[in-house]
């Protein structure tokens, strides 16, 4: 999960049969070269430090005019807890907004910055620099005191956001605990997207149409039968039906949908960008999962196959000791943020 989200983030499940039929943990890195900034990764790219945030950075937004916006969550520790903006690279990170327990999700959507932290979302608008002039709740809970995660733009305009279940293994007694919901962007017209999802953290739409991928983090008291964490195409409507299915088959298990990849054991998986070739021809079409407990990206090549998507796993970068956000910058790089240390990381195509 992540705030039981890094508590959970620690913790993961999935499926020995599933896994077998969708792809495998996350391949060895000892293909990998150095590309700077104290990073490993394939041939055909290059890092260097973006800038410097807080510790406990865990996500990023890009608005219209390029500044990187953050969030900082501690989790336990909430000394950094807020909402920051770095204007170019290079630049300081500023803290903007305070007062939110742990901020997950953020997202920038027509002028506008939505947060989402512990039971709520928020709105904020009329940025001048240094403050916002605008500024309301708009959505408390859907579980009240409940962790939600990451936020995303869906192509109908509505926000998506995942919500940790309330326990590890038990039945959660809130029908949106363990869940990806949708609703307006005032908050209105709450919606179930898709429930039985122990810990739905980083969200992402494929480019141009509206496949929902969704990082997973599973159950944490399986023992020998735990798997890996998950990467997961996730269709409105579906029951993915937590606690009692893991992805172990079975009755329990009958017409649950199956992940698009399996990443490694108990990673606590994270963030998602997905990428269409940006990063050259080494990481073409690919899922990018930061996984804050492995210490390195996760790439999950996609092919689309009709409705679905066939996938292979590799190890995209290591050296980053506990990446967890990860977006898109507008020139096309990969921006990586490591939670312990708050360093910001920027990864193009060697070419760029």
């Amino acid at each position: 999960m992540l705030a039981g989200a890094l508590a959970a983030l620690t913790g993961c499940g999935g499926s020995s049969s599933w896994s077998s039929r969708t792809s495998t943990a996350a391949a060895s890195s000892s293909a990998l070269v150095s590309i700077g900034a104290g990073l490993k990764g394939p041939s055909g790219l290059k890092a260097r430090v973006y800038a410097t945030g807080p510790a406990t950075t865990s996500a990023f937004a890009l608005d219209g005019e390029g500044r990187l916006w953050l969030t900082a969550a501690g989790l336990e520790a909430h000394t950094h807890d807020g909402v920051y903006v770095v204007a170019a690279a290079g630049g300081r990170a500023l803290k903007v907004v305070s007062g939110l327990k742990d901020p997950l999700g953020i997202v920038w959507d027509d002028g506008r910055l939505y947060v989402a932290s512990v039971g709520r979302v928020d709105e904020y608008a009329g940025f001048d620099g240094r403050r916002f002039a605008e500024h309301r709740e708009i959505l408390s809970g859907p579980v009240a005191g409940g962790e939600n995660n990451l936020l995303a733009v869906a192509p109908n305009g509505r926000l998506v956001m995942g919500v940790t279940a309330s326990c590890d293994h038990c039945s959660p007694t809130s029908r949106y605990s363990g869940s990806i919901v949708s609703f307006k962007r005032d908050g209105s017209d709450l919606r179930l997207y898709a429930s039985g999802i122990r810990a739905p953290v980083g969200l992402a739409f494929f480019p141009g149409t509206s496949d929902l991928f969704a990082s997973m983090n599973q159950r944490d008291d399986l023992g020998a039968k735990t798997p890996g964490d998950w990467l997961a195409l996730v269709r409105e409507g579906e029951d993915w039906r937590f606690p009692g299915c893991y992805g172990q088959g079975g009755a329990v298990c009958a017409g649950v949908p199956q992940p698009t990849a399996v990443l490694d054991r108990h990673a606590a998986v994270g963030g998602v960008t997905i990428v269409t070739g940006q990063l050259g021809s080494s990481v073409g079409t690919s899922a990018l999962v930061a996984e804050w407990a492995t210490a390195k990206v996760a790439q999950v090549r996609l092919e689309r196959t009709g409705s679905t998507y066939r996938a292979s796993v590799s190890t995209l970068l290591t050296g980053i000791r506990n990446p967890l956000a990860t977006a898109l910058a507008r020139d096309g790089s990969l921006l990586v943020g490591d939670w312990t240390t708050g360093t910001i990381y920027r990864i193009s195509a060697a070419t760029a």
